[in-house]
């Protein structure tokens, strides 16, 4: 962790009007630590930037910002980590465009995970939001960290899918990371904060506006090996997160939906540019070659081979299994996400599950 000195350092250049990735990084190149930056004088300063940018640096900004961010980090369980920091994360460092600072809340181990993105529609269907929190269960209780952006739907599934395994999930904000939003989704939010990490690479009290989701979008894409879209219409911003993550060399992945569903246009235009088509969440371990955590034992395989057997081809839930094959609920839960992980039992909305092999 580094000094408040530098940290300090870190806050004040990411607080100046109109100094942009970019231009940060061509002055890190240049004079090195944020300090040095900030020690340098107006000349030098212009030869890298602009001499009106050089003087927004040099002017002094309002500093009670910089030590309310200071407090704000030194509370238990928030951190602001810097590019120059061991812990930043690696896959984000290598992308074009990393922020210079993450203002974090909650587990910050869970950024040594590998992670998965997964994102769609706002206005998702009941089936794409049954399939989000499935799949993200899955994908959790394989060892995947769950990346995503807090919005209503599919987001708010994936999340909720995440926190129910071990990988748990991660939120990236394109507010402050003070600032749970949308309202409706603050207590989830309230909840990652908990049992997952929420990160957010603008200044604290930053509101929502528009122009700051693409450069979420970004991160969310960048945080993660592979990039999932459960469902998306042709306009829909998790399109520019599939984008971000061709970009930088993710894997993009898509579940296909029906033909007349706009909700699924979005995704069918991907497969069509190459993104993996996903019909179980072994399809896409595979793919990234990742081994499921939650392997069973030859014995648990066999039990759930049985299961297969009273669950036939009809649609059913787990009550129904419980009374055909005398298992207790918590043990056919347990099989039916190996099941699901085996890409041979697909959940529905309701509570259903149904045999696809």
């Amino acid at each position: 962790m580094q000094h408040d000195a530098d940290l300090a350092a870190w806050i004040k250049l990411s607080l100046v009007p109109g100094l942009g990735g970019a231009s940060l990084r061509k002055l890190l190149h240049a004079f090195g630590l944020p300090q040095h930056i900030l020690a340098a004088g107006r000349s030098a300063l212009s030869r890298i930037v602009t001499a009106e940018l050089a003087d927004r640096i040099l002017s002094d900004l309002d500093s009670h910002a910089v030590e309310a961010a200071l407090g704000w980090a030194a509370v238990e369980g928030h951190a602001i980590l810097t590019l120059a920091d061991g812990d930043y994360p690696q896959l984000l460092l290598e992308t074009p465009d990393p922020p210079a600072l993450l203002y974090l809340r909650g587990r910050r181990e869970l950024l040594a995970l590998p992670g998965l993105a997964v994102v769609g529609s706002r206005n998702a269907t009941p089936q794409g939001i049954s399939n989000a929190e499935q799949f993200a269960r899955a994908f959790s209780s394989a060892g995947l960290t769950i990346v995503s952006g807090l919005a209503l739907g599919i987001d708010a599934a994936a999340h909720c899918g995440g926190l129910s395994g071990p990988g748990s999930t991660v939120a990236v904000l394109g507010t402050g990371a003070d600032i749970l939003y949308p309202q409706r989704n603050r207590g989830l939010g309230e909840r990652i904060v908990r049992e997952g990490l929420i990160i957010s690479e603008f200044p604290l009290g930053t509101p929502p506006h528009a122009s700051n989701f693409p450069r979420r979008n970004r991160v969310i894409s960048g945080l993660a090996r592979g990039c999932l879209v459960v469902e998306a219409a042709l306009a829909s911003g998790s399109l520019i997160t599939a984008r971000f993550a061709a970009d930088q060399g993710r894997e993009v992945f898509a579940i296909p939906g029906s033909i007349h569903s706009p909700h699924s246009k979005g995704c069918h235009a991907l497969i069509k540019q190459g993104a993996k088509l996903v019909e179980s969440a072994q399809d896409l371990l595979q793919e990234l070659r990742i081994e499921s955590s939650v392997a069973p034992s030859a014995a648990a395989a066999s039990e759930a081979t049985g299961l297969l057997a009273h669950m036939g081809y009809d649609n059913c839930d787990i009550g129904t299994l419980c009374a055909r094959s005398g298992l207790t609920a918590a043990v056919v839960s347990a099989m039916l996400l190996q099941l699901e992980l085996d890409g041979k039992v697909a959940s529905l909305p309701g509570g259903l599950y149904q045999r696809t092999s």
